[in-house]
């Protein structure tokens, strides 16, 4: 589909790189484009940046019907533009789209409409080590009606955020607290979709981690309430005796793009890995026994996150002396390095944009 380009009128002066924060400022133009039962996805567009009109009876507001991504444009030493592994976040998308009954999309097409979109916006990608221009495509369901049913219209938008570093602590081990009363997903429910649903599930466990210190939540299994799963809004791993352990997909699970990128690179590089059930006894245990020798999440957003210290109830565990392990440092340096450019790309997941 042609693409319709409406240049804004009045520009947004850009922040220095070291204001940016996460997800608080937005650029001068956004994608948009329809869907209609009958005519199919229609009309994509770049327009200014602008807020929605919608009606109050929308189902998104009413039953939920929403699902986005998240990935990064990345501006490299030569000053060229970068995006890392979009086609794995588009078919996860069309993959949420089929959980929540919302039309699928071409992932070709919206790529394109992507490159493009941020070509129009290259200005706005920092140049700063450590940032880098977020991208939020976003659907939501646009019809007025208030009988509970999947919609029969969409929106379709992208907007773009310059980001510096999602955690305050920088690339420094986080805090965790195991939560033991509060679930985030279970199994052939929509865990594995990134929806909206699943976020505001995880916000009031999130509300008191905060209270009492601690950056994010881990989430044990629905069922049991004693299989690690993932944490707020990451992938968890451990190391174990020499092992890279992490979560199996297993349905409430989200398949995070960064999970598949250490996985791949860490068979790539030789070492043991598994993808299995792990208890949160198992990861007290081995910390007793001196076998667990690193934890980190790993995420679009913070990259690899390591972890420092983690709470179950009232036990508590100290990782590697709070200090940055040195799979989690090889790790987010190898694929920093590869989303800004710095170093070789042997997986083929770079997509210039221009």
């Amino acid at each position: 589909m042609a693409i319709k380009v409406t240049k804004a009128s009045n520009l947004k002066p850009h922040p220095a790189d070291d204001k940016l924060g996460f997800g608080k400022i937005f650029t001068d133009h956004m994608f948009n484009m329809d869907y209609a039962e009958g005519k199919g996805w229609f009309d994509p567009r770049i327009e200014p940046y602008a807020a929605l009109s919608c009606d109050p009876a929308m189902l998104v507001f009413h039953y939920g019907q929403a699902i986005f991504e998240g990935l990064k444009a990345y501006r490299t030493p030569k000053g060229n533009v970068q995006l890392f592994r979009p086609q794995a976040n588009f078919a996860r998308f069309n993959r949420s789209a089929s959980m929540l009954c919302i039309p699928n999309f071409d992932e070709a097409e919206a790529l394109d409409h992507l490159r493009q979109l941020i070509s129009v916006e290259k200005d706005w990608v920092p140049s700063s080590p450590g940032t880098s221009l977020y991208i939020r495509p976003t659907i939501i369901a646009t019809d007025n009606y208030l009988g509970v049913a999947a919609s029969q219209t969409y929106r379709f938008f992208t907007i773009l955020s310059p980001v510096g570093a999602y955690y305050a602590e920088g690339f420094a081990p986080i805090k965790i607290l195991v939560t033991t009363e509060h679930v985030r997903a279970s199994r052939q429910g929509i865990g594995e979709a990134k929806t909206a649903a699943n976020y505001a599930a995880s916000l009031l466990a999130g509300h008191k981690a905060a209270k009492a210190g601690y950056t994010q939540v881990l989430w044990l299994d629905a069922v049991e309430r004693k299989y690690v799963e993932e944490v707020g809004s990451m992938n968890i791993f451990f190391v174990i005796d020499g092992e890279v352990v992490t979560p199996e997909l297993n349905g409430s699970i989200l398949p995070g793009i960064t999970r598949d990128s250490v996985l791949t690179m860490a068979r790539h590089w030789g070492l043991p890995v598994s993808e299995r059930h792990i208890s949160i006894e198992e990861i007290f245990e081995a910390n007793e026994n001196g076998k667990l020798e690193e934890c980190f999440g790993t995420g679009t957003a913070a990259v690899i996150s390591p972890v420092g210290e983690l709470r179950y109830d009232e036990r508590v565990i100290t990782i590697r002396n709070n200090e940055v392990g040195p799979l989690s440092q090889k790790l987010y340096d190898a694929i920093t390095g590869i989303q800004f450019g710095e170093k070789e790309d042997p997986f083929g997941w770079i997509v210039p944009v221009d």
